[in-house]
């Protein structure tokens, strides 16, 4: 699968509108980016430029996208020399990026029990794709109904709050939820080794999993998993979906230069069909099958 959207990739210079600081050094921004705005879809990412004299961009996950309103938000954490400089970002300021960019998660035809797995920096996405799935379910037949299940070992980037929608095959005491996916009516819950009240104590595949092994083999079959994170959780998420014999679709995180495809310098293996070949995170993903990239009987990182 490779990305048609290189017509619709939009330099723009977008405007601060909101920037919040969070919890252990991340921080909430919207950008008026109308054009981005009108094109993202889940699994979108851009390459925003942190700084005027910094000319090497940084690729941001888009976590929500108005249309109609003309803003993006993305969700980061200061970890180096740009994000750093990012976080002086005042509202007002301009901030030059190229997006939308890359090849998003499928927009539908989802089975019904669709399960979210998002990671530390990859919990934007799976807030963005938890939002088109909710608005989506009354155009599908029998709707869709995610679960969205989030792990983190430093605090959270919201305040999480008890859940009051239950969900069989969680733990009864695991209640801790994302507020905004709750007003949605989006199930969501927690996970952290940190002992955050409320989170399950452990990694996020293993709350999936117990969800996962409380079904019957017709149940299962209505699960499908879409994930973001860090590479040790993506590789766990997409074994955990080939255990199960689910179809899973997963968003890398690489460094890159261009972002455009020209310098080839996010490429990773990708086995399909037989054969291995090199994909360029930017343009050729970010979101590739789960089994590609970490298939169960290919050592392939």
């Amino acid at each position: 699968m490779q990305a048609d959207n290189r017509e619709t990739i939009f330099v723009e210079d977008a405007v601060v509108l909101q920037h919040q600081p969070l919890p252990a050094g991340q921080y909430l921004m919207r950008l008026a980016a109308g054009d981005t705005a009108s094109q993202a879809l889940p699994g979108s990412f851009i390459h925003l430029r942190c700084h005027d004299d910094l000319p090497m961009r940084r690729p941001m996950s888009i976590m929500r996208a108005d249309a109609g309103a003309g803003w993006i938000e993305i969700l980061y954490k200061v970890h180096g020399s740009g994000t750093k400089k990012l976080a002086a970002a005042r509202v007002n300021d301009q901030l030059s990026l190229l997006g939308p960019i890359g090849v998003p998660f499928k927009q539908n035809n989802y089975r019904s029990k669709p399960l979210l797995i998002g990671g530390g920096v990859g919990i934007p996405p799976m807030v963005f794709l938890a939002e088109r799935m909710c608005k989506q379910t009354d155009k599908q037949a029998g709707g869709v109904n995610p679960l969205v299940i989030m792990g983190s070992e430093i605090p959270f980037p919201f305040t999480p709050r008890p859940s009051r929608i239950m969900i069989d095959g969680i733990p009864n005491h695991v209640t801790a939820c994302m507020p905004l996916l709750e007003d949605w009516g989006v199930a969501s819950r927690l996970a952290s080794k940190q002992g955050y009240s409320g989170c399950y104590d452990g990694f996020v595949t293993g709350m999936a999993r117990q969800w996962l092994e409380n079904m019957d083999a017709d149940q299962r079959q209505q699960v499908e998993i879409f994930s973001c994170g860090p590479t040790p959780m993506l590789r766990a998420v997409a074994h955990l979906a080939q255990a199960f014999s689910l179809p899973c679709q997963v968003s890398l995180e690489e460094y890159m230069a261009c972002a455009v495809g020209g310098c080839a310098g996010c490429a990773v293996p990708v086995y399909q069909n037989g054969k291995l070949s090199m994909q360029r995170v930017c343009v050729d993903g970010p979101v590739f099958a789960g089994n590609a990239v970490y298939p169960l009987n290919h050592d392939v990182t």
